[in-house]
C-alpha cells in the first residue's frame, strides 16, 4: 500500500510496521531532492548499507550521519516505528493524548512516552512566522493554572516557574493569542504579562500596519492606534459583540485549548505551557485538512530542531 492511500490510524500502524516503509517515508520528506548532510550541506555523500547511515564526502568532523541526525529522533533508542504512530495521534487526536496512553498503546515506559509527546510538540511549533497578518484580527489573553505554592513540586522546579513567568491573578500563567479572520488560523505565546509594553510589541511583531484589531476593553489595548492599527473592541461587561466587533474565534480556540489541559493533560507546569499551545495552535491551523496531511505537516517539522531530557526538565546543570 502506497503511503498516498492511509486514510486511517490502523492504516499508518500497518504501514509503518516495516522499519523499510518507515525509512523511505522519512528519508522521502526529510530529503524530497536528495539526501544532504546536515553538518556541511553537501550533497556528494555514500549509503552504507549495513550501518544505515550516509557518510559525506566532503572533509570535515563527524562526516557520516543518520536518518535521525539533527532531528527530534536524534539519540533515541526508538525505532522509527514507534515514533510515527506517535506523531500520527499527536496530530490528529482533538484533545490531544497523554502519556499514559502512548505507554499503553506503543508499548513504551511513561516517562519515554512523556519525553517523545514534547519532542513531538517542537516539531509542530511554527517557529518565526515571516508573513504577517493582515486585514482583520482578533486579540485576547487568557489565563492557565493556579498557584505555583499550591502546586506538588520541588523547591528548584518552584523558582525556575516564578522566576521565567511573571504569573496573572491568582498566580496564573499568561497565553496570548491572536486569530486572522481571513485564514482562521491562530498564533499563541506565552506572555510574561499583559503590560501595555508586551502586548502591543507582540501585536506589532505579527500584524500589518493598518489592519483592524479587535480586542476586549483590556486598556493595555487602548494605544493601538497610536502603533498605526485600527483599533475597536467589547467590553464583556455590558456586551459580547457589537456588529462586527467581537473576539469570539479565539476565544473559540481557548475553549478547544482549555478543553485539552483539563480533559487530557490535567496538569501542566508553566514552563513546558508553550508546547501545549503549539500542539493546540497545530491541529486548529490545520484542521480543515485530512488526518494524513497533518501528519505529513508534522515530520516536515523534525528537522532541525532538538531538545534533552535535561534541558526539558530543567535539569540542565551547564545551561542554569
Amino acid at each position: 500500500m502506497a503511503f498516498e492511500h492511509i486514510t486511517t490510524l490502523q492504516d499508518a500502524i500497518i504501514y509503518f510496521s516495516e522499519p523499510d516503509a518507515c525509512h523511505e517515508y522519512v528519508v522521502s520528506r526529510r530529503w524530497p531532492n536528495g539526501v544532504v548532510c546536515p553538518r556541511c550541506g553537501g550533497t556528494d555523500v555514500t549509503y552504507l548499507a549495513n550501518q544505515a547511515r550516509w557518510q559525506c564526502k566532503a572533509k570535515h568532523e563527524k562526516r557520516q550521519f543518520s536518518l535521525k541526525t539533527g532531528t527530534i529522533f536524534e539519540d533515541s533508542p526508538l525505532k522509527l516505528s514507534t515514533w510515527l504512530p506517535a506523531m500520527w495521534l499527536l496530530a490528529n487526536c482533538k484533545n490531544g493524548i497523554s502519556s499514559y496512553e502512548i505507554h499503553r498503546d506503543l508499548s513504551v515506559t511513561q516517562k519515554t512516552a512523556w519525553f517523545m509527546l514534547h519532542r513531538i510538540r517542537l516539531a509542530m511549533q511554527a517557529g518565526s512566522f515571516e508573513k504577517k497578518m493582515c486585514g482583520v484580527i482578533e486579540a485576547d489573553e487568557t489565563f492557565v493554572g493556579g498557584k505555583a505554592a499550591n502546586m506538588h513540586v520541588d523547591k528548584r522546579t518552584r523558582l525556575k516557574m516564578e522566576g521565567n513567568l511573571a504569573h496573572g491573578p491568582k498566580g496564573k500563567a499568561i497565553v496570548f493569542g491572536l486569530l486572522d479572520r481571513q485564514t482562521r488560523k491562530a498564533r499563541v505565546k506565552v506572555m510574561g504579562s499583559t503590560r501595555m509594553y508586551h502586548l502591543r510589541g507582540e501585536i506589532s511583531k505579527n500584524v500589518e500596519k493598518g489592519s483592524a484589531v479587535y480586542t476586549d476593553a483590556l486598556h493595555s489595548y487602548r494605544g493601538l492606534p497610536v502603533d498605526g492599527f485600527i483599533h475597536e473592541f467589547v467590553d464583556h461587561a455590558t456586551e459580547y459583540v457589537k456588529g462586527s466587533v467581537h473576539t469570539n474565534g479565539v476565544e473559540n480556540f481557548w475553549s478547544l485549548f482549555k478543553r485539552t489541559l483539563k480533559g487530557t493533560y490535567v496538569s501542566v507546569e508553566p514552563f513546558h505551557l508553550q508546547g501545549y499551545a503549539d500542539e493546540q495552535a497545530f491541529r486548529f491551523n490545520n484542521r480543515h485538512t485530512i488526518d494524513s496531511e497533518r501528519f505529513k505537516m508534522a515530520v516536515d517539522g523534525v528537522t532541525g530542531k532538538r531538545i534533552t531530557y535535561k534541558e526539558l526538565t530543567g535539569k540542565d546543570t551547564k545551561k542554569a
